[in-house]
C-alpha cells in the first residue's frame, strides 16, 4: 500500500512540473496585436511605408486617419480619437496647444516643407503689382509664415515685435498695394485661377499635383536646424509621450529608407529634417 501511495505522489509531482512549460508558451506581454491611429493631412504618405513594414514585424499596424481641416487633428488627438499625429510644424503646434489648452507633446521630428508661391496668371514675383490678390492660409502660423515671406520679398512691412507669426493686422506698410486673401490652406490650390498668386505648403502642393521645383514662382529658402520653427513633428498626448511603440515609430522615421523616398518622390516639397 505504501508503495502504491508513493507512486501516486510521484506521478502528481511530475504532472505538476510538466505544466510549467505550457505557461511559458503563452504570448509575451507587449507583443499582442496593436493598431496605432496616425492623424495626417492629405493622401500622400508613401514615406511611411518603411515604418509600416518594420512595425508590422512587431505586430503593430499603422492606420492613417485623414483630415482636411488642420484645426481638427490636434483636437482629435487630445480627445483620444487618434493615437499620434504627423502633419504640423512646431510653430503651428505651439500656437494650437496654447490656444486650445491641449496637453500634447512633440515626440519626434520628421520633415521640412518649404512654403512656395504659385500662380496661374504670372510667371514671376516681379510681375506682382498694386491691386493683385495674394492668397495665404487663414491659420495664424501658416498665414504668419506667408506674411513674413511677403515682407522678405519687399511687398510689405510688419511689426517686428510679432515674431514669426504676424497677422494681416500687424502689417505696418504696403510697399505694393496688394490684397491679401485669407483662406483655409487646403483650398488655396483650387482658387489659384481667381487670385494673382497663392502660398501653398509642400504636402498640399503635392496632393494637388503641383511641383515646388517646377511650378512655383517662388520657393522659401529653408534653413535646416533644430531651432527651426517650421520643422514638422510627430505629436502624442503628454501622458503617452514615453510609449515604447511611439518612440520606435519616431526612430524609424529618421532612417535612410524614409529619406530616400522623400528625396525621390517629393521633388523638393519635403526635406528630411534630420539630414
Amino acid at each position: 500500500m505504501k508503495k502504491l501511495l508513493c507512486c501516486i505522489l510521484a506521478a502528481l509531482v511530475l504532472t505538476g512540473c510538466s505544466a510549467a512549460p505550457k505557461e511559458n508558451n503563452t504570448t509575451p506581454e507587449g507583443s499582442e496585436a496593436r493598431t496605432v491611429k496616425v492623424g495626417v493631412i492629405g493622401e500622400n504618405n508613401e514615406y511611411w511605408q518603411p515604418i509600416i513594414d518594420e512595425m508590422a514585424k512587431d505586430n503593430v499596424t499603422i492606420e492613417f486617419v485623414t483630415f482636411s481641416d488642420y484645426a481638427m487633428v490636434n483636437k482629435a488627438l487630445a480627445a483620444g480619437d487618434i493615437d499620434i499625429d504627423s502633419f504640423q510644424h512646431y510653430a503651428y503646434f505651439d500656437k494650437d496647444c496654447e490656444a486650445n489648452g491641449y496637453d500634447l507633446t512633440a515626440i519626434g521630428e520628421t520633415v521640412l516643407a518649404p512654403l512656395s508661391l504659385y500662380s496661374k496668371k504670372i510667371a514671376g514675383i516681379d510681375e506682382i503689382k498694386d491691386g493683385d490678390k495674394i492668397a495665404i492660409a487663414s491659420d495664424v502660423t501658416n498665414g504668419g509664415r506667408a506674411i513674413k515671406l511677403l515682407e522678405s520679398l519687399g511687398f510689405i512691412e510688419v511689426d517686428p515685435e510679432k515674431g514669426y507669426t504676424p497677422s494681416v493686422t500687424d502689417i505696418t506698410k504696403y510697399n505694393v498695394n496688394i490684397e491679401i486673401i485669407e483662406i483655409e490652406a487646403n483650398t488655396i490650390p483650387s482658387i489659384l485661377p481667381d487670385v494673382t498668386a497663392g502660398f501653398i505648403n509642400g504636402t498640399i502642393a503635392i496632393d494637388s499635383g503641383l511641383s515646388p521645383n517646377k511650378d512655383s514662382i517662388f520657393m522659401e529658402s529653408v534653413q535646416e536646424g533644430s531651432d527651426n520653427p517650421y520643422i514638422n513633428i510627430i505629436a502624442a498626448r503628454t501622458a503617452d509621450k514615453d510609449d515604447a511603440v511611439y518612440k520606435k515609430i519616431c526612430e524609424l522615421f529618421q532612417t535612410d529608407a524614409v529619406a530616400q523616398i522623400i528625396n525621390d518622390q517629393y521633388d523638393g516639397a519635403l526635406i528630411p529634417a534630420w539630414k
